[in-house]
């Protein structure tokens, strides 16, 4: 028998991600992230498994920066492209496969963007951030005449913009493709290497509509350096959707993009787009599931064509775990499973251009992600490392069980619960509620919510519900919560804690609930509600939607959720935790990031305010330059202070006596 997880223990975990296969599909190369405890910093190196001549060989270090990311192969596969920080901004570097010092080849004065080879491997486009007003002091004012003025984890970005730049590999080269007051999305090569598709909301309103069109730009046989950007855009479609990632299928006749044919709320598809003209044509339309192109938050990987062109790979949510699909590039066929599973959740993807081979990162509920290979053609999987088992050797971690729950209405309501057999009944209770609202609970082991397996190890049940809203059910319950937030999924949240306390697993009167984001919406929400909770902390905070709309980086995006608060400010009140807060009588905790313009620190001093001013047992922390993410991708020692105020203030609180419900669900 193992030890529990402690949340000191995220400071040795040691987790790999981003991997990239070489074209013949017998090298992987990935980023694996550890945490200096000296620094207060994550740091992220380069690995590398080879394959051997029966098998595959051990993990090895790669390179020895403090922070190396986006690796990609170049087309021979003979050298690595990647981005390292140091000093200043991140940098595009080329490092010789074989051995050797990595080359920085570019010194942009705001960095480089993740690097994509040219098919012939002579040039690599990328995006890069451009100060589009020149030189700027610190202390300039800043100007802004459209939505999108500042972006959580960047702050106010004043005219700075996304770019398409390409570099020469030979010459070092560098020329910047488009200008505008947009940004431009990551760029893919036509197969002939002379033109860059990419996604990019160009209109004088795109700020207001959300609209993000596909464009094509060609390429000049010779870059124009210093000259001004290259030549007029082509916008493929009708661009009334959104697009996000994209590729070209392999004749260069049309596009296959990650997004929807118009602005609206739902799943992403993977549309194939002819570059001629006509409807686009989701290829996974049949799964009734969101097509997952991976980051922050939301495992995926980039789709990508099979070796002879024929297939797409890509990833899906089903019931909270990101799975891999193969589907005909044609539309001919049913899209075919190649990684699935109850417990497995894909965190990243990387197919090779000349093999049937596809490495990912793996999670399940004992490992928080390892480099894996797959056999394109029987689904064969090979894992690779075992970093998890490598940095926390004698822990043992608390698997969650799948469980059920039918609700007020009949709506089958999935999630898990965490609970030690052998702790006494009944339990005292935390439930979580995630964010997103369209994200998702899945049962892989989590360096996020360390405090689970905390409160697990000290008796307690945690509970994670995937209520309406949530990503994996299909389209319907998808959007089961648009324009009635809280009040659609409060049940979702409430009947099952009903049927635990029946069931003689919970106790009613040790009651919590947290959450982060659309989390610490419900939170507040919730303990608005019903007093049933003796305890709640409320993290990444949504108080007021009227504020919310107006001061959030995503307000405008926010409101295709809620409902527009300038349009309708009653259905804005009535959804706001705020109108509420005058019935809650729960002890709360509030944990914000200082620097977060996703849920802006007003949410939460509105909250906490409006508590002390009512008497209410409450405490606001502040983690200062803490962006939306700092949970995620934070100061380790934020992350890990996080999880241990969540464990402290339940400790206290809960046992108290709770009273019926204030106001009816």
């Amino acid at each position: 028998m193992g030890r529990p997880l402690d949340p000191e223990d995220l400071l040795s975990l040691e987790v790999p991600g981003d991997p990239t296969l070489a074209p013949d599909g017998r090298h992987v190369v990935y980023v694996l992230r550890t945490s200096d405890r000296s620094s207060d910093t994550d740091r992220r190196a380069l690995w590398s498994v080879r394959a051997t001549a029966d098998g595959w060989g051990a993990p090895a270090r790669l390179t020895h920066g403090a922070a190396d990311t986006a690796p990609a192969f170049s087309p021979e596969g003979n050298r690595i492209a990647f981005l390292r920080a140091g000093d200043g901004p991140a940098q595009l570097h080329l490092l010789p496969v074989d051995g050797g010092e990595a080359e920085q080849v570019t010194r942009l004065p705001l960095g480089a963007g993740a690097p994509v080879w040219s098919p012939d491997g002579a040039r690599i486009a990328f995006c890069a951030p451009v100060d589009r007003s020149g030189e700027r002091s610190e202390h300039a004012p800043l100007v802004a005449t459209r939505l999108g003025y500042k972006a959580d984890g960047a702050g106010h970005l004043g005219d700075s913009r996304q770019h398409l730049h390409v570099l020469d590999v030979a010459t070092g080269a560098v020329a910047r493709l488009t200008d505008g007051d947009w940004h431009a999305g990551r760029p893919a090569w036509s197969p002939e290497g002379s033109r860059l598709a990419f996604a990019a909301g160009t209109d004088p309103d795109a700020d207001l509509t959300a609209r993000t069109p596909v464009h094509v730009v060609e390429v000049p046989a010779e870059l124009p350096g210093d000259a001004p950007p290259a030549g007029p855009l082509e916008r493929i479609g009708d661009g009334a959707g959104t697009a996000g990632p994209l590729l070209w299928t392999r004749d260069g006749t049309a596009l296959l993009v990650v997004g929807r044919p118009t602005v609206s709320v739902g799943h992403d598809g993977l549309l194939r787009q002819p570059l001629g003209g006509g409807a686009p044509v989701d290829l996974a339309a049949a799964l009734d599931r969101n097509v997952m192109p991976g980051g922050p938050g939301y495992p995926g990987g980039l789709p990508q064509l099979t070796r002879d062109g024929g297939e797409v790979v890509f990833c899906v949510r089903d019931r909270g775990c990101s799975h891999v699909w193969v589907t005909a590039v044609d539309g001919g066929g049913a899209p075919r499973p190649l990684v699935t599973g109850a417990d497995v959740v894909v965190a990243g993807l990387s197919v090779a251009a000349h093999a049937d081979v596809a490495a990912v990162v793996l999670a399940d509920p004992r490992t928080f992600g390892e480099i894996a290979v797959v056999d394109l053609t029987t689904g064969g999987l090979t894992r690779l490392s075992a970093h998890t088992r490598g940095s926390l050797p004698d822990v043992e971690l608390a698997v969650p069980q799948p469980r059920s729950f039918r609700v007020h209405d009949g709506t089958e309501v999935h999630g898990w619960l965490l609970v030690d057999p052998a702790a006494p009944r009944p339990a005292p209770l935390l439930l979580d509620v995630h964010g997103g609202p369209h994200n998702a609970w899945s049962p892989i082991a989590d360096a996020a919510h360390p405090y689970h397996q905390e409160l697990v190890a000290a008796g307690w049940a945690v509970l994670l519900l995937n209520p309406r809203g949530s990503d994996g059910y299909g389209r319907e319950f998808f959007t089961g919560a648009v324009r009635a937030w809280g009040t659609a999924d409060e049940r979702d949240l409430l009947d099952p804690l009903d049927t635990l306390v029946a069931e003689g697993l919970a106790d009613a009167d040790r009651l919590a609930v947290t959450g982060y984001s659309y989390g610490g919406y419900m939170t507040c929400w919730l303990t608005g509600r019903t007093d049933r909770f003796a305890a709640a902390i409320a993290g990444g905070v949504v108080a007021d939607l009227t504020s919310m709309t107006g001061t959030s980086d995503a307000g405008r995006a926010l409101a295709l959720e809620f409902g527009d608060a300038l349009t309708d400010p009653e259905a804005a009140r009535a959804h706001s935790p705020l109108t509420h807060v005058h019935r809650v009588r729960t002890p709360t905790l509030v944990l914000q990031g200082g620097a977060d313009e996703r849920c802006p620190m007003g949410q939460a001093e509105q909250w906490f305010t409006a508590l002390r001013t009512r008497g209410v047992p409450t405490e606001l922390v502040l983690f200062p330059g803490g962006s939306h993410l700092f949970v995620l991708d934070g100061r380790p020692s934020h992350r890990l202070d996080y999880s241990r105020r969540v464990v402290a203030w339940v400790r206290e609180h809960v046992g108290s006596p709770v009273a019926e419900l204030v106001g009816a669900p």
